[in-house]
Parts: C-alpha cells; sequence; structure tokens
C-alpha cells in the first residue's frame, strides 16, 4: 500500500474549482440514470464514496456550493478546538442548536437507493464523508465512517466514550439562558448562532475532566489510518468507484479518486455541480441525486 497523508484539510486557499472553459452540462435524471446504470452493469462492484450531498435532502445543510466554494464561514479547525477554550465555547453553544436537526434527521431516497444497490450486490463498501449515519439507518450494512461520527462523543485524555445526547443535555442545563436562542441550521451539527459565548460553560468529561469531543475528524485533523488503509483495499478489489454528493475538495476524500486513477481504475461521479475530479474520472453527471438513482435502479 502506498504512503498516504491522512490530514483532512481542503483543496486551496481559494476554497474553490477553477472557473471551467464551458458550463457543465445539466444532466435530466432520465438520461443521467441511463448513463449510470450503464456504468454500473459494466462495472458491477463498486467503491461507493459519498459525501453531504446525500444529506442534504435529509435536512442537513453542506458546507460548498456548485463551484467548490464555501457556502458559510469554515468549520471549526481541530488545533483551534483543543487549544482554545473559547472555540469550545463556541462550538458547543451553537451546537445546542445544530444538533438536534441532525440527530432528528432521517434517511431519505437517495440512502435507501445507495442501500438497494448493496443489496443488489453492486456496493462493495460505501466510504461517506457525512458524520450522521444516515446510510446505517437507511439499512445498508457494509459502511466506513470516513471523518467518524456525530452521535458519539470522546474524552481526549482519558477515552471516556458516551452518546452525544449524554453531552448536549448536560449542557443545556449548565447554561438554561441559552435555550432561548435560535438560528439557521448549520453543517454537523452547528448552528450558524453568533451571541456572546464568554459565559458558556461546555460539559467536561466525567471521570477526569478533560475536553470532551464528538468523534468526528474535525478539519486539519487525522483520519485514522486503519480506517483509510482498510477502504483502499476494497477499493483495489473493487471493480471501480463511484462518488455520489461530493465534490471532493476535501483531500481525504479525492484521495480515493487518485488512487484509483493510480490502479487503473474507472470512475464515475454523480453530483449536483462540478466536482475536484473532473480530469480524472470517465463518467461525470451533473445531475439531482435521488432521481437520478431511482432512474438507475429501474435499470438493473
Amino acid at each position: 500500500m502506498p504512503v498516504t497523508t491522512h490530514r483532512s484539510r481542503p483543496f486551496s486557499s481559494s476554497q474553490r474549482l477553477p472557473d471551467p472553459e464551458q458550463p457543465p452540462v445539466l444532466h435530466e435524471p432520465d438520461e443521467a440514470g441511463q448513463m449510470l446504470a450503464a456504468f454500473i452493469q459494466r462495472y458491477p462492484r463498486l467503491l461507493i464514496l459519498t459525501g453531504a450531498g446525500v444529506s442534504t435532502d435529509s435536512g442537513i445543510p453542506d458546507y460548498r456550493d456548485g463551484d467548490g466554494a464555501w457556502k458559510r464561514k469554515q468549520p471549526v479547525q481541530h488545533k483551534a478546538f483543543m487549544e482554545d477554550f473559547h472555540t469550545r465555547q463556541r462550538y458547543w453553544g451553537r451546537s445546542l442548536i445544530g444538533w438536534p436537526v441532525m440527530r432528528n434527521a432521517t434517511p431519505n431516497l437517495s440512502h435507501h437507493y445507495i442501500s438497494d444497490l448493496e443489496l443488489l450486490n453492486h456496493s462493495s463498501l460505501v466510504v461517506t464523508q457525512n458524520v450522521d449515519r444516515l446510510h446505517q439507518r437507511a439499512g445498508t450494512r457494509a459502511v466506513t465512517d470516513l471523518h467518524g461520527r456525530a452521535d458519539e462523543v470522546v474524552c481526549m485524555t482519558c477515552g471516556y466514550r458516551c452518546p452525544r445526547d449524554e453531552v448536549h443535555d448536560r449542557c443545556a442545563d449548565l447554561n438554561p439562558g441559552f435555550r432561548k436562542y435560535t438560528a439557521d441550521t448549520a453543517p454537523d451539527g452547528d448552528a450558524d448562532l453568533e451571541v456572546d459565548f464568554s459565559d458558556f460553560r461546555p460539559a467536561d468529561c466525567p471521570k477526569c475532566q478533560g475536553i470532551l469531543k464528538p468523534d468526528v475528524v474535525f478539519f486539519g485533523d487525522y483520519v485514522p489510518k486503519d480506517r483509510v488503509y482498510g477502504a483502499l483495499d476494497v477499493l483495489k478489489a473493487s471493480d471501480g468507484l463511484l462518488v455520489i454528493g461530493s465534490s471532493l475538495m476535501v483531500y481525504s476524500g479525492f484521495r480515493f479518486c487518485r488512487y484509483a486513477n493510480e490502479w487503473g481504475k474507472p470512475m464515475a461521479t454523480l453530483n449536483l455541480g462540478r466536482t475536484r475530479a473532473e480530469a480524472l474520472v470517465d463518467l461525470k453527471l451533473n445531475a439531482r441525486i435521488g432521481e437520478t438513482l431511482a432512474a438507475a435502479l429501474k435499470q438493473l
């Protein structure tokens, strides 16, 4: 296995894809579904990589627009969360609004269609950049949560682990004044709340008073090596790679396209908007995800 870089980092400081020479073609779902079905029939056992675009129909916002640019302020950085108490105050304060939205989200049709691909033996593994666990709730069994899971919290000192809801409830009890606030939700259990967080009391580890952090890979953190290598092993044994709902602007996802290209694996992308892998893939489908998957499944 080649040496890989595991840090979760964005594509570039400009935070968007270069302007295309020609406007991208928007495919109608029936046409895109026909092309996707033909790709799957030719390469029947695929590693499927999914991103935020799969979960937007479940009410979970995504980070980027169709050109890969940030829609809002960048998410919390791992270093800032670990070293700056105010960053943790702000994170957990905003989480009081944002986390229930993710917790209460339910799988949408795209999640169920991807589960159907597994039932038809067309999915060797779903590697998801999402932390919402909606693939599992839709019935997909072979899933790697590349960036972790938002429903669990871990102590960064002693390793204590508990459900996110327990920490959420403790933060709510410690900060009753924050119950009055409302705000638009943001990706991954965040919210667009801008208030004075200086008096917010984050919940500490009940065993050692250490820092509690959701068991997710924040930007600037590292994806565990065994998680990456395990997924790459499956990719190497698969017939190809199918990317659904990701702009691939974060290297932890884009690396799968780089290795698929190096190993001669055919690739297809299904995303409403462009992706970082435009020059690498064999099939680019700029189309609505759920409707395209539905059309493709009718032909498999």
